[in-house]
């Protein structure tokens, strides 16, 4: 467990990061990425056809370590677990495979294939990550800790493919004002899945005077465990989460999404400008649905964690576990675990989001736009993939040809941060924190980078 929970620690501070293709996706130069935040949007395209050639990005997130920390001499290890808030942190990643996108009269199509894979932390006691990661090293012989919360802990992995299916329409254009809707069909595609979830705990924790080792005693609290695919055996090796993104098709979710424009037309030459907009307003609700993972060795089940009298666990046991196998069998060793119900086959949410944005002209070549993003789905409940609340703001500059953009962003777990990005032609790459990465403690950061081309 000491080595699971340090190299999640290592992966919040290697990558630092918060939204999605941060300034790219509320472009003017519409295209495959901007339909992926609102489908509506893909009617908006200049050209008739778009191929995405590639595009990945990678994105974390903490509220504990930032950057100027790996510059010093502190104990990383102990350094995550200080304070009392709990320690949150989301990492994911998404690789989008070749897309390609059309445009015939009032109506466009996508097909946009996709890789996800995510790392979560959601509300890890800090005493209790105290005791497990650095064995008491930090507590004096002798002393106790009592932890009371009423919320569900949990360390998450997921991975899984989708393979979108897009269509947009525009309902009303004329001289002025342009209306589009859209939806998004995907198939999702669950490849491997790791949940630990420690709700309602309530315990204390000792330090053995004689061994010097950290025990649970007069504790109870739900515990789930479930694994399915590669995660079963780490969900900290990165290669476990590369391995198996795609499995079987065994779910369906959607987006939809709605989209506005107020019209920049110069009487002189209406057609040639026909495009472009004073005003762009869009509204989405993204991941609406779930998927079930099978697998041979898939397992979820519930348990009560009950130590009672003069029972104690030692939580040095944990110290170099990696998969929640090995966490289930010690703890049904220890005799202290009752199973309450048990499923084969389980059933998982996907991170279901609001997304209201608008862009506006200010002078020629010269935008800004405010985007919201808020999660509607509880974080906290086991069979939930994580998503965050976002509020970005982002001056651009845009000649066509040449993009450049800045995001300000402040999120949910990490707060604010900053970063810059550019597009030339087709290629793009940016980052929404990397300037406060540079010159500021932030606890975030990404990167992400692409090529795409229009013709026709």
């Amino acid at each position: 467990m000491k080595k699971a929970l340090f190299l999640i620690l290592i992966a919040s501070n290697s990558i630092f990061a918060q939204e999605h293709f941060s300034g790219l996706n509320t472009s003017s130069q519409v295209g495959i990425m901007t339909a992926t935040l609102n489908p509506a949007e893909l009617v908006n395209m200049k050209h008739k056809f778009q191929i995405n050639v590639f595009s990945g990005s990678i994105n974390v997130s903490n509220n504990k370590i930032g950057f100027s920390d790996l510059t010093s001499n502190k104990n990383l290890e102990s350094l995550i677990f200080t304070g009392s808030d709990p320690v949150n942190l989301r990492a994911d990643a998404e690789f989008y495979l070749p897309s390609i996108a059309m445009k015939y009269k009032k109506f466009a199509f996508a097909i946009i294939p996709k890789g996800n894979a995510k790392l979560d932390v959601v509300d890890v006691d800090t005493h209790l990550g105290d005791a497990i990661t650095n064995a008491a090293a930090n507590s004096i012989f002798g002393s106790a800790t009592t932890v009371n919360n009423n919320y569900n802990q949990r360390v998450n992995g997921t991975t899984w493919g989708e393979i979108g299916f897009t269509g947009a329409m525009n309902i009303v254009n004329n001289a002025t004002h342009k209306i589009n809707i859209g939806t998004t069909l995907k198939m999702l595609f669950p490849g491997s899945y790791a949940n630990l979830g420690l709700d309602k705990f309530q315990g204390t924790i000792v330090t053995n005077s004689i061994t010097g080792q950290a025990e649970l005693r007069n504790t109870t609290a739900n515990l789930n465990i479930a694994y399915s695919g590669g995660l079963t055996n780490s969900f900290t090796n990165f290669n476990d989460y590369t391995k198996s993104v795609f499995g079987g098709l065994n779910g369906f979710s959607g987006d939809i999404g709605v989209n506005y424009q107020w019209k920049d037309l110069p009487e002189s030459n209406p057609k040639k400008n026909s495009n472009k907009y004073k005003l762009n307003v869009g509204m989405s609700i993204k991941n609406i649905g779930s998927m079930t993972f099978k697998d041979d060795n898939n397992s979820s089940k519930n348990y009560l964690l009950q130590i009672q009298g003069t029972q104690s666990l030692n939580l040095n046991q944990f110290q170099n576990v990696n998969s929640l196998p090995q966490i289930e069998t010690i703890l049904l060793n220890s005799g202290y675990l009752i199973e309450q119900n048990k499923e084969k086959n389980f059933k998982v949410k996907l991170p279901t989001t609001f997304n209201l944005y608008a862009d506006v002209k200010l002078i020629p070549k010269f935008f800004i736009s405010g985007l919201i993003q808020q999660k509607i789905n509880n974080n906290s409940s086991n069979d939930q993939i994580t998503a965050q609340n976002i509020i970005s703001i982002t001056p651009r500059f845009d000649t066509g040809f040449f993009e450049v953009f800045a995001p300000f962003n402040n999120t949910q777990i990490s707060g604010f941060s900053s970063g810059i990005g550019f597009r030339v032609g087709g290629f793009y790459l940016g980052s929404g924190s990397i300037i406060t990465a540079l010159i500021n403690d932030s606890k975030q950061g990404d990167i992400y980078t692409g090529y795409r081309f229009s013709f026709l």
